[in-house]
């Protein structure tokens, strides 16, 4: 049996009519940046979210950008990231020539450790960015408390996090400004590069508006220096076309979760997810931990699965990030997970016997394993 990474062929024929209609409109009214649609879907976006306001913008990197932009951060300013996470994270922070604090993650859920969110706080701090990793909300009411007492913006990296609740509250409503990425295999993906930022500040949606259009108020009328940053009304449709169906899918992911869980409870050496009690987790990513993690990521695809690996090399160890001067031992949990974390094939429509052959591989591989070490 082969058992992809990723497919959403089923997710496709699901929406392939209303796409086909909302296309053709678009290609007959010609309008291909900021349509109306695109408009529309904006405000559905925020909507769902709980949040006023939301701009459409060409990525999940550029939404990071153009939120620390809004949030004045510059040269001279240190922004907290956890160093467990894709690089975007902390690129956006270096763009704006601030600085980014990496920090540990907590071992259970990967997520941004607010005990050390607090201890890496200095007078330079103006944000902290809480990613919401492998689509489960980072501890936001500890975070926000702490941003609180210390004066600094919270900036949601919610861009593998689409519906995931904290309390009640949906992420991208958890902060003060938060940024969503529409890639493909995100739960809620385009057909392209795609993103969002979202907030219920109006000053800061006002500034986020220019900031991604030329830095414009009017057609020829620029109060800032602005960025060309635009979600194309073509991905708005078919964003538009998969929102109604996210909360479906994403419950849909919840149980390809479940089976998974079940099927890997008890088995040697499987770390499988934890979902703590104030959250839900809507599974962007089925991230387990494994001893000779390798070895093991190898040896499945040669029985035709496709498993990948988020995240291999923590970003202060990234060569990328050399010059801020970190070294192996600065941030053991996430140097450790870094060694052990393994994304198994996880999509809405996963068949149960594609769940189970994945299993019944990696716990024979596993097998195999400690029988040569033996």
């Amino acid at each position: 049996m082969n058992v992809p990474f990723v497919d959403f062929r089923e997710q496709y024929h699901a929406i392939k009519d209303k796409v086909d209609v909302g296309l053709k409109k678009v290609f007959e009214d010609g309008s291909f940046i900021l349509g109306p649609q695109e408009k529309a879907f904006e405000e559905d976006f925020a909507r769902y979210c709980g949040t006023q306001y939301a701009v459409g913008v060409n990525s999940g990197t550029d939404a990071l950008y153009l939120a620390m932009l809004a949030l004045d951060i510059g040269p001279g300013d240190e922004v907290i990231v956890p160093t467990f996470t894709f690089i975007a994270t902390a690129l956006c922070v270096s763009y704006t020539g601030a600085k980014p604090v990496f920090v540990d993650i907590e071992d259970q859920t990967c997520n941004i450790d607010p005990a050390r969110f607090e201890a890496a706080v200095t007078r330079k701090t103006k944000a902290v960015i809480p990613v919401h990793i492998y689509g489960q909300p980072a501890d936001m009411k500890e975070i926000n408390a702490i941003a609180t007492k210390h004066k600094i913006a919270v900036v949601e990296d919610a861009c593998q996090a689409h519906g995931a609740m904290y309390n009640g509250k949906k992420t991208g409503a958890l902060g003060d400004i938060a940024c969503f990425s529409f890639y493909p295999t995100k739960s809620l993906g385009a057909f392209g590069d795609g993103g969002m930022v979202v907030t219920g500040n109006k000053s800061l949606y006002e500034k986020t508006l220019m900031l991604r259009d030329y830095g414009r108020a009017g057609r020829y009328d620029h109060k800032i220096k602005g960025h060309n940053s635009r979600l194309d009304t073509v991905q708005a449709v078919v964003l538009a076309a998969k929102l109604p169906l996210l909360d479906q899918w994403n419950k849909m992911r919840n149980d390809v979760a479940a089976h998974y869980g079940k099927l890997l409870k008890g088995a040697e050496g499987v770390v499988t997810p934890a979902i703590q009690k104030d959250r839900t987790h809507v599974f962007q990513t089925y991230a387990v931990r494994v001893p000779g993690r390798d070895k093991i990521s190898d040896a499945m695809k040669t029985k035709g699965i496709v498993a990948l690996i988020h995240y291999p090399v923590p970003l202060h160890l990234q060569e990328a990030y050399a010059d801020l001067g970190h070294k192996m031992g600065d941030f053991p949990v996430s140097e450790r997970i870094a060694k052990e974390i393994l994304s198994l094939p996880m999509f809405p429509h996963m068949k149960k016997d594609q769940v189970e052959y994945v299993c019944t591989t990696l716990k024979e591989l596993l097998g195999s394993k400690e029988k040569a070490i033996r």
